[in-house]
């Protein structure tokens, strides 16, 4: 075999894991193409060394999505549940473009049934408090921004989207009320 070369089955064992095709070649290759099981301890273990990145949070702890909607604002509930989806749509769409980190919190919160909660938030300073604290937690956020077509001015923050570990989640949004 040559060592460009990867056995096709460890490749796709390790790419079941959430791995990319590129990393999961690379470890194969890295380690001799002996195993998918040597494959991904060499990848954990790489990655285990990359700055804001803990193997064991990622494996160990769940993972949730919390969606904050802007009480101040005057939003019938078929305006706020579509809201809601915009903002969860957006956070899962941005984190699919970003770090292979991010992409694989995403497959593990999906294969843990991809946890949501829907809280109140108090006005748009609330919202853009929460949005603060989230980014200085490092968790990945997205605010969603109406349009102005419907019931609302244009530019009003209607729902801040927050993910990750739910330890640290609950740092930023714990104390607040279900919707």
């Amino acid at each position: 075999m040559a060592e460009t070369e990867v056995n096709s089955v460890f490749l796709q064992q390790l790419m079941e894991l959430g791995i990319s095709e590129e990393k999961a070649k690379e470890a194969l290759i890295k380690t001799g193409n002996q195993s998918s099981d040597s494959a991904a301890l060499f990848y954990f273990s790489e990655l285990e060394m990359l700055p804001g990145f803990e193997v064991n949070e990622t494996f160990n702890n769940e993972y949730k999505m919390v969606l904050v909607v802007n009480m101040e604002l005057t939003m019938g509930i078929g305006k706020i549940a579509a809201q809601v989806a915009h903002a969860a749509l957006g956070l899962y769409q941005m984190m699919t473009e970003e770090s292979d980190n991010w992409q694989q919190i995403l497959r593990v919160w999906d294969d843990n049934g991809g946890k949501k909660i829907v809280l109140k938030g108090m006005s748009t300073g609330h919202l853009l408090e929460l949005q603060e604290q989230a980014c200085q937690q490092k968790l990945p956020n997205y605010l969603v921004q109406d349009a102005g077509r419907t019931q609302i001015a244009a530019g009003s923050h209607t729902v801040l989207a927050i993910m990750g570990e739910e330890t640290l989640v609950d740092r930023v949004t714990g104390s607040l009320p279900l919707l």
